[in-house]
């Protein structure tokens, strides 16, 4: 990871905070009955590795020291969600 030695650590720590929280949106779509409920967990997993990738201790402090909703944009924004027709409906993670 790219940064400053504090920025590192501070961003080590943000980083399993993600990835937790992408567990439990994981969780919360494999909880839900439907055909597209697989399609929904690859968007996730394909949005996590791209997060995960990165390297830079500032996207991870300025990005994702909140947490709010953002893996659930994340999906909700991704081209191969809008073409399941679920927005209409879009399930509570």
């Amino acid at each position: 990871m790219t940064g400053t030695a504090n920025q590192i650590e501070w961003a080590t720590r943000i980083k399993a905070q993600v990835n937790a929280e992408f567990d439990r949106v994981a969780a919360a779509l494999k909880s839900i009955p439907g055909k597209d409920t697989g399609a929904l967990i690859e968007i996730l997993e394909s949005k996590r590795d791209e997060v995960m990738a990165n390297d830079r201790a500032g996207y991870f402090i300025k990005e994702w020291q909140e947490l709010r909703d953002q893996v659930r944009q994340l999906i909700f924004q991704d081209p191969r969600y809008k073409n399941l027709n679920l927005h209409e409906r879009q399930p509570t993670l």
